[in-house]
């Protein structure tokens, strides 16, 4: 066992074989150690009740499938109970509305069992530092990755409509660009956002042509209504619809 693995692994699958192959394909990566199997959402629990401190898991891989207490039930639960340790949750095909109930029960990352051992590899490596991959986006910065995962849980339980969800697109704001799209939902101008921030108006026009660029999408009021509609910002009492010529362009009043 490596002195100080990077990862370190509890692989929960009710097939023998499985964890074995998985145990397998990560032998030759130094930095990931398997620490402890179970074969059941029970079983698991009670491991991690159980594991010494320096056994204790920083990244788990759960089957969707399981026996007894449901893949999802033991993602919830880790979540709650053992915080540090990232959840990736594997299933034997993809699918949107599997992964968009993984992320709701806390996952950090979703694949099908057919992942390349290399991509495994490195998902885990990144859940186990905190982040979280979503469809191949990375959040890597907790609070970022914090604040967009624990309002998408917070969806109401209804909300499984893929194509009202648009999954692919969780695309990461970064802070600064979650607090200028706030303000523009309270009607505030460049100026006005500027002044609030200590920022120029031109890092103002940045951010929004960055926030625009990250979403595809063409004006600022789109933007927020994106983003209110998945619980990004909080919805303010009016918000100010402006033409689409105002996106990254408030000349009457930045200069």
């Amino acid at each position: 066992m490596s002195a100080n693995p990077a990862v370190k692994l509890l692989i929960v699958d009710d097939h023998p074989l499985f964890r074995q192959g998985v145990r397998a394909a990560l032998s030759m990566c130094r930095d990931i150690v398997v620490v402890g199997e179970a074969s059941s959402g029970e079983e698991a629990l009670e491991w991690m009740n159980n594991a010494p401190p320096n056994l204790e898991p920083n990244a788990v891989v759960v089957d969707l499938n399981l026996p007894g207490i449901s893949g999802l039930e033991l993602t919830r639960q880790l979540r709650l109970n053992y915080p540090g340790a990232g959840v990736v949750v594997l299933s034997v095909y993809e699918s949107d509305e599997q992964a968009f109930n993984a992320l709701r029960a806390g996952a950090s990352a979703y694949r099908s069992k057919d992942v390349h051992p290399d991509e495994l590899a490195d998902v885990l490596r990144r859940v186990a530092r905190g982040e979280y991959v979503i469809n191949d986006v990375v959040l890597d910065d907790p609070k970022v990755a914090g604040r967009v995962l624990s309002q998408f849980r917070n969806l109401p339980q209804d909300m499984t409509n893929l194509q009202e969800i648009e999954f692919p697109l969780f695309t990461p704001l970064s802070d600064r660009e979650i607090e200028v799209l706030e303000r523009i939902a309270a009607g505030g101008s460049n100026r006005e956002i500027a002044e609030a921030l200590h920022i120029s108006t031109q890092t103002v026009k940045n951010h929004i042509s960055s926030i625009l660029r990250k979403l595809s999408l063409n004006d600022r009021t789109q933007a927020v209504l994106y983003a209110l509609r998945r619980g990004w910002i909080e919805a303010p009492g009016t918000i100010r619809s402006e033409p689409p010529s105002s996106d990254v362009e408030d000349d009457d009043e930045d200069e």
